[in-house]
């Protein structure tokens, strides 16, 4: 059974530190969701972290580092826009991938030449890495294909009998996953939309490359046609579908960006922002996810959101819980 720690309690951080050097695993908070962290050096804590989230060998790690310089001894940095984007938007939620170096294992990247970097926005991931003494690679604290963890009851719910601690920092600020950017090619790549904003990457870019279909093989993390997925069936509607598709008597959830005019009609409403802000949705998003999906319903309708900055990683993340097997 996990402990679950302050993370903002300095022993705390100690003991969790002390348990990634020793090969345990650790759930920390960070700006975009709970990760479930090991020691990037040690491949059989690396392979506890595969086991115990049922993730497929295929799919590669985040490699987390507390430093610009510390990327470096993991990654080559040689692109040109390596750097810029370093400076720009570390720490925070961009991830960057890059060609390894042999110090990362192969189970961390899937067996791929390239290693995916981050530098987390969160005291407590900062600290941790810090401490340990080296960078955590770390996926979703969650089973593998399931909505991601923004809070530390999430984790414990679905993963305290098999790891080690649970640092509760409370709720992620932003609440969708990184942005990953591929600088493999002479062009930047868009291999994921997540807490950064396409346009913010393109206002230092210039235009930024969409990957145009999803690979045989991920290249990062979240590039599988289903996952962040519910348990319930959902579907993403228009407004004027999802009426024309309702049945008399059918238990609906409705997840919405705003207010509903008729809340009524339905089992069950989450509404992502009040307001309608893209980036309170965002915050919201999986939380609101897991309550539906708790309730047991017949299926949940997701509305569309304006696919404009965190709309864009929102739309990703909803089209991916809907896709069929």
């Amino acid at each position: 059974m996990a402990s679950i720690l302050n993370a903002f309690d300095s022993e705390a951080l100690q003991l969790a530190a002390k348990t990634i050097q020793q090969g345990g695993l650790v759930a920390f908070p960070t700006e975009t969701v709970y990760g479930l962290g090991a020691d990037a050096r040690n491949p059989m804590a690396v392979a506890r972290i595969f086991e115990v989230k049922r993730r497929p060998s295929i799919d590669p790690l985040i490699v987390h580092v507390a430093s610009a310089e510390e990327a470096e001894k993991y990654g080559r940095l040689e692109h040109k826009n390596a750097h810029l984007l370093m400076r720009q938007f570390w720490p925070g939620p961009l991830t960057l991938v890059v060609p390894k170096r042999e110090l990362v294992p192969q189970i961390v990247t899937a067996g791929l030449a390239t290693v995916a970097l981050r530098m987390p926005a969160h005291e407590t991931a900062l600290a941790l890495i810090r401490r340990a003494g080296t960078a955590i690679a770390a996926p979703s604290a969650n089973p593998f294909g399931y909505l991601s963890p923004t809070d530390a009851g999430h984790v414990s719910r679905e993963m305290s009998q098999q790891i080690d601690i649970i640092l509760d920092g409370g709720k992620c600020s932003v609440g969708v996953e990184s942005t990953i950017i591929s600088l493999i090619g002479s062009k930047p790549v868009l291999l994921r939309p997540g807490g950064t904003p396409v346009e913010e990457l393109e206002k230092v870019l210039g235009e930024v490359q969409r990957f145009e279909a999803l690979p045989e093989r991920p290249e990062a993390p979240g590039q599988l046609k289903r996952h962040y997925a519910t348990r319930t069936r959902l579907e993403v509607f228009s407004g004027v579908e999802h009426e024309l598709s309702i049945r008399l008597g059918e238990r609906i959830g409705v997840l919405s960006l705003g207010p509903l005019a008729d809340p009524g009609r339905y089992a069950a409403v989450e509404v992502l922002s009040s307001s309608g802000n893209l980036r309170e949705a965002a915050a919201n998003l999986f939380a609101a996810l897991r309550r539906l999906d708790e309730m047991d319903l017949e299926r949940i309708v997701a509305l569309p959101v304006p696919e404009i900055g965190l709309g864009i990683a929102i739309m990703d993340r909803l089209t991916r819980c809907s896709a069929r097997e």
